[in-house]
């Protein structure tokens, strides 16, 4: 099977511009890059860019979407790719430890777990680096005493918010719903849990399919901007015992418990499109794999429900994952290797440790992307 990979690579027109220019430039020179990020094309482009800026890469993956071909791909391009395809917390842990035993000089996280984890064994050669996820930067806040580098979350950027999070996970969890299931989403009730910048992309493309969209938010303000972008806003006991549907998209743990799995009707989906594994929590639930991602859940009362992707990432889970768009992980890759480059650089200092992407790299990206599109008109 011709590999895809190629054809993704050669579609991120920013990375391969900022690429062209680190292979004058090389701000990485002599210098260590560890990351745990997801493993499939899209960051195989982010990874070759900064090895073109001298950096040496030591990486390992996330829980469940890791990519094998991405793997292979990556260490024949001399990537340095800490184990594969897991799904064991444990054996996921023991990869991060192997990247910082690398002692990197940036850190490129994603869930906050590198950073974290480098508190309890530091070093002295870490300069700082990046967070793409709201997920790590909630992990992360705490901890700014005791980091006391810049660590600059690329979540919080408003190019990531919109291009990424609302436009970009909503098509690709559709997307997913669509190739794991097979199933129409017309017509059914789908309800959405989370209504932050994913879980508006999440319920405003389920609405686009013509699906019946409810949304559970405990914050008021978000639940009023649902309200008022025309999203059921219904109880939550209403919201779940009339769901066909279930979609957890918050970044929290717990999102969905067992007692909440009791008021759900025999046969509902559930799909979870937050950065970590944990926010379907299934209980003392029976659970049965299937095939093609489409797990069996067996309640104590006998109902029966589906989980999709084993609970984690649906846009990333399983071996056929797309993820989000190229488009989307182009710009905001590129905002990442801007972000490593100024820490590399020097041009942030501790000050910045946990906050956003600075205005003068989202304002670069964005001049540079308009600029990108507008000469292929």
């Amino acid at each position: 099977m011709l590999s895809r990979i190629p054809w993704v690579v050669g579609s991120c027109g920013l990375l391969s511009a900022i690429g062209a220019e680190f292979d004058r430039t090389r701000p990485f020179a002599h210098m260590v890059i560890g990351t745990a990020i997801h493993l499939e094309p899209k960051t195989a482009a982010l990874l070759l860019t900064l090895r073109r800026g001298g950096a040496e890469i030591i990486a390992a993956g996330n829980l469940n979407s890791t990519q094998a071909e991405t793997v292979d791909y990556l260490r024949a391009h001399g990537v340095r790719v800490v184990g594969s395809t897991t799904t064991d917390h444990d054996t996921h842990l023991a990869e991060l430890e192997r990247v910082l035993d690398a002692e990197p000089h940036l850190l490129l996280d994603n869930g906050g777990e590198l950073f974290e984890r480098y508190l309890a064994r530091p070093y002295e050669r870490l300069l700082g680096g990046t967070e793409e996820t709201t997920s790590g930067r909630m992990r992360l806040e705490p901890l700014r005493a005791e980091l006391a580098r810049p660590v600059l979350v690329v979540n919080d950027s408003p190019i990531k918010q919109f291009a990424e999070n609302t436009r970009a996970v909503g098509l690709s969890v559709l997307e997913s719903f669509l190739r794991i299931t097979n199933r129409t989403p017309h017509g059914a009730r789908v309800t959405v849990l989370g209504y932050g910048a994913c879980g508006r992309g999440v319920a405003e493309c389920f609405r686009q399919a013509h699906a019946v969209v409810s949304v559970i938010e405990v914050d008021p303000v978000a639940r009023l901007r649902a309200h008022l972008d025309g999203f059921d806003v219904l109880d939550r006991a209403t919201a779940l015992s009339s769901a066909e549907v279930v979609v957890t998209v918050t970044g929290a743990r717990d999102v969905l418990l067992p007692e909440d799995l009791a008021l759900l009707k025999n046969d509902t989906i559930l799909a979870n499109a937050g950065h970590f594994p944990d926010e379907i929590n299934l209980g003392d639930a029976e659970v049965t794999p299937g095939a093609e991602g489409i797990d069996t859940v067996r309640l104590v009362d006998g109902k029966r429900l589906y989980l999709l992707g084993g609970g984690h990432m649906v846009n990333l889970a399983g071996p056929r994952a797309l993820g989000n768009s190229v488009e989307s992980m182009d710009l905001g890759f590129a905002l990442q290797s801007r972000c490593l480059e100024a820490v590399a650089t020097g041009a942030v200092g501790p000050d910045s440790c946990v906050v956003p992407v600075p205005t003068a790299i989202d304002e670069r990206v964005a001049t540079d992307y308009v600029a990108l599109r507008s000469t292929s008109v």
